[in-house]
């Protein structure tokens, strides 16, 4: 079985796919999601999810067999609380990792009730709309340490040699505060800083993220990072791996620059 790239995406704002006017704002991620399954050696055994979504005091494996849906947003369209997307679990490679996890020393559990939230549901109804690909999530852990979810990333990583898909769901800007023109300079640049850091070999590529709040307008793009900290589990469980930029916009809610990456 070939080894699957992991990724970094951005999975745009609440439900935007059922709402017409942001799918048109949301073209060029929407055709990046898309384009991501052609970007794979075969067809995916399963998808695992790190959403910016979900965290706890561990790193919770969704184990379910039919995971529901987790509406986790408010103040959108009535209809967009309608949506579901009916994928199967994969209790068995949860727990898997659960054991891989405990085996690495990192906290652990097994979650049985958790649902897909719109970090997994929205993305994935894109990428493969006929839900036929099995999807599990791994919580973030609440801490936010990055080197922690280097540590589960590097945990995880065996999973790929196994046709899994690991997919870190966030944002590479995330201030709701901040939107407009007001977002411009301060996304633009940490773009750039990001889109830098992750040409850099390894080691300090590595570094780099982990230092990530001394980069430009760090703590003004992500004032809470619970959307940038899925990349660092990406990265951990692709650590040598080249990146490539799969997904650039600027001018997002008139002014927010975003990117997604893939790694291998």
């Amino acid at each position: 079985m070939a080894r699957m790239p992991t990724f970094f995406i951005s999975h745009g704002g609440g439900p935007w796919p059922w709402m017409p006017d942001w799918r048109t704002q949301f073209a060029p991620l929407e055709a990046s999601l898309v384009d991501m399954p052609g970007q794979l050696p075969e067809r995916p055994k399963a998808i695992l999810m790190i959403s910016g979504h979900w965290e706890t005091d561990a790193f919770a494996v969704m184990s379910s067999e039919k995971p529901p849906m987790v509406y986790d947003y408010t103040g959108f369209p009535p209809e967009t609380y309608a949506v579901t997307y009916p994928a199967p679990g994969a209790p068995d490679l949860a727990k898997q990792t659960a054991s891989m996890l405990a085996d690495a020393g990192l906290p652990t559990r097994l979650d049985t009730e958790i649902g897909f939230d719109h970090g997994s549901f929205v993305p994935l109804a894109l990428m493969y709309p006929e839900a036929d690909v099995p999807v599990f999530q791994v919580s973030m852990h609440q801490s936010y340490d990055p080197a922690k979810h280097f540590a589960l990333g590097r945990a995880l990583a065996p999973l790929r040699d196994q046709g899994v898909v690991i997919i870190g769901s966030g944002l590479s800007y995330h201030n709701l505060r901040l939107m407009n023109e007001t977002a411009r300079v301060p996304s633009e640049v940490f773009d750039a800083w990001l889109n830098d850091a992750l040409a850099l070999p390894p080691e300090q590529r590595t570094n780099a993220l982990e230092q990530w709040e001394s980069a430009p307008y760090a703590r003004t793009c992500h004032a809470k990072e619970d959307h940038f900290v899925p990349i660092f589990a990406a990265l951990g469980a692709a650590e040598q791996d080249q990146a490539a930029r799969i997904y650039h916009q600027k001018g997002i809610f008139g002014g927010v620059t975003a990117s997604g990456f893939r790694f291998g």
